[in-house]
């Protein structure tokens, strides 16, 4: 493995980054919303959770123990990663599905709370908001730690049973036990050592437990346009 960042195509001379920060638990919509409103300001998007899905599948692979900090932040450091569109190749190895698969899904909340790798991904994800100026970042960090400059920090949430019921709709799978996954990663998120989910002093609370994705947008969109940006 070689040393590298996320591929970049476009510069910027801007010091620091224009971003919009959408955090929030899984299933509350990060993705879905990002990627639309990143469209509607024609800005990119960045899906961090997909990086660290990304070093998770590149371990599981090797067959390397999950929990050892040491070890996997040398694998995040070294491993070659590309995102470019809707793919994402990691050691050249195209891992667009495998990365969504129940394998990848059980472990990734275990090598997302290792320092070593947080520390590695962050490096990664400024160096992205840097070489293109603005972007829409997702993640569950990113307002607090990431970017705590962002222009405009969102906390997107729904309540577990809503959030268990797109995932049913989405993959299928029993509807009791995707909740109970869910309470467990809120969990496990929620209370790890290094960047946890919380919510930014700063941020603006959205419940999408019973709205639209258009609704959601707009709103995000006149927020960021009644900043003057």
């Amino acid at each position: 493995m070689e040393a590298d960042s996320i591929q970049v195509t476009t510069r910027s001379d801007k010091s620091v980054p224009m971003v919009v920060a959408i955090d929030g638990p899984a299933g509350a919509g990060k993705s879905t919303i990002a990627k639309a409103l990143a469209v509607a300001l024609d800005w990119e998007y960045l899906d961090t959770g997909a990086m660290y899905r990304a070093v998770t599948s590149v371990a599981l692979r090797l067959g390397l123990d999950l929990s050892n900090d040491e070890l996997l932040g040398d694998v995040s450091r070294r491993m070659t990663l590309e995102m470019e569109g809707n793919r994402i190749l990691a050691e050249g190895t195209d891992v667009t599905s495998d990365i969504r698969g129940d394998a990848v899904t059980a472990a990734v909340s275990t090598v997302a709370a290792l320092s070593s790798v947080r520390a590695e991904m962050r490096r990664r994800q400024r160096e992205w908001g840097e070489a293109r100026g603005r972007g829409v970042v997702e993640g569950r960090d990113i307002g607090t730690v990431v970017f705590p400059d962002a222009i405009a920090k969102i906390y997107l949430t729904a309540s577990p049973e809503v959030r268990a019921q797109r995932r049913v709709h989405e993959s299928g799978g029993n509807v009791e036990e995707i909740e109970a996954a869910i309470r467990t990663r809120d969990l496990h998120d929620s209370t790890r050592a290094d960047s946890p989910l919380m919510e930014s002093n700063e941020a603006v609370f959205v419940d999408t437990s019973h709205r639209t994705v258009d609704e959601v947008v707009a709103e995000i969109v006149a927020l960021v346009k009644d900043r003057k940006l």
